[in-house]
């Protein structure tokens, strides 16, 4: 296998969308990546499992998704035993993932001090809401309360009087990417220390993190930004303008790229030599955008960004998931991909965005049946023979 992260194994306790998502990431990179799964199985295996359009073979988009690449055990962690036969994986591992909240892990006995006893070089890594510590680490949280709480929902949507979450759930998938993040410094570090330690990942902070040079222009000006809709609050025109058969975003964002845009629209108005500078064009901002949506509505979308194209003006359509998922660019990148049920049962999901120019084999094998790794993990990694084995099935204790 040709994937930079080829060697490294992962326990995933992970369920729902942060942590299997962060999990995904590095599976997608070549970890063994071995989810560890109550006998039920995990919560996101119920998830639209039974929505005819939304299902593959019993298995929903959800779990199809985020447990590709991973293989499947089923271990009784409340058992006395079963904490056992976990803790003889951790002993081989390099990273134990999860996404409990705060203190869980402490109660349930997968904290790093407990598991680093075990393997000194272990690496731990827990996604919640709020943190591990602080006066709001026990507040549960989810996607939509990490993005109102980490204030970037404040400015999103054309109105303060109607807070819009972003579509894509970035409170979730901010954890996860983080989440990463955090475990390749930790396994970078560990090549020198020869160390192990725990990340602490918040899904709050992550959001905090993400408003960037936007919170240090709040800190400047001690006021609170509000929402403005797609349209920008120093480069004009950067807006979404309706054409005859949908909406492109157009984003002028030098000087340079308004002298082009002149070349393709034909309008009086724009030869104002007050527009040739940004501080000129944001004060006729509303007259600039009303000019340029009555000439844009007059031909399609293709027309205009032909035209625009010709002439380097970041631009494009608003695509929706049928046009996104279908653009050339996107194909050629390989970021749609073939997802496979273990039954046979095939469909197509997003690809791995991350591209190596050596280590840069992209293969996607199916989400597992729940357990469906577990005799060849108890037999190959902790060398159990069959009636050991068969014995811990008897008992309840793995699946």
């Amino acid at each position: 296998m040709n994937k930079p992260l080829v060697g490294v194994r992962i326990l995933d306790l992970t369920h729902m969308l942060s942590g299997p998502y962060g999990g995904m990431i590095l599976a997608d990179l070549g970890a063994e990546a071995i989810k560890i799964e109550p006998l039920e199985g995990e919560g996101t295996r119920k998830l639209l499992a039974d929505d005819p359009e939304n299902s593959l073979d019993g298995m929903g988009a959800y779990y199809l998704t985020l447990n590709r690449n991973k293989k499947s055990v089923a271990i009784d962690l409340k058992s006395e035993r079963g904490m056992a036969v976990f803790k003889r994986l951790v002993a081989k591992s390099d990273i134990v993932l999860s996404n409990f909240g705060a203190g869980v892990t402490k109660r349930l006995g997968l904290d790093f001090e407990t598991l680093s006893e075990i393997n000194p070089r272990i690496i731990t890594c827990t996604v919640s809401g709020f943190g591990a510590d602080g006066p709001g680490a026990n507040r549960p949280a989810f996607d939509q309360v990490a993005q109102a709480a980490g204030g970037g929902m404040s400015i999103t949507g054309s109105d303060e009087e109607h807070p819009v979450r972003a579509g894509i759930p970035i409170g979730d998938l901010g954890g996860g990417m983080f989440g990463v993040m955090g475990i390749l410094a930790a396994l970078y570090e560990r090549e020198r220390s020869g160390q192990g330690q725990h990340v602490d990942i918040a899904m709050v902070d992550c959001q905090i993190s993400m408003l960037n040079y936007m919170a240090t222009m709040h800190f400047l000006s001690g006021k609170d930004p509000y929402p403005i809709g797609n349209s920008h609050f120093v480069h004009v025109p950067y807006d979404t303008f309706r054409c005859s058969d949908g909406f492109i975003v157009i984003a002028v964002i030098t000087d340079n790229f308004w002298q082009n845009l002149k070349k393709v629209v034909t309008c009086h108005e724009f030869e104002n030599a007050d527009y040739d500078t940004q501080p000129g064009r944001w004060q006729a901002r509303e007259v600039i955008n009303s000019k340029l949506n009555d000439i844009l509505v007059e031909h399609s979308c293709a027309y205009w960004l032909e035209r625009l194209d010709e002439q380097r003006i970041p631009c494009s359509s608003v695509k929706n998931f049928s046009q996104a998922m279908a653009d050339p660019q996107v194909l050629y990148r390989n970021m749609v991909v073939e997802l496979g049920h273990p039954n046979g049962g095939r469909t197509r999901g997003p690809g791995n965005p991350i591209k190596m120019s050596r280590t840069s084999e992209e293969s996607f094998s199916c989400a597992p049946l729940l357990g469906g790794d577990t005799d060849a993990v108890m037999s190959e990694l902790l060398d159990m023979d069959e009636g050991e084995i068969q014995a811990l099935k008897v008992e309840g204790v793995i699946g």
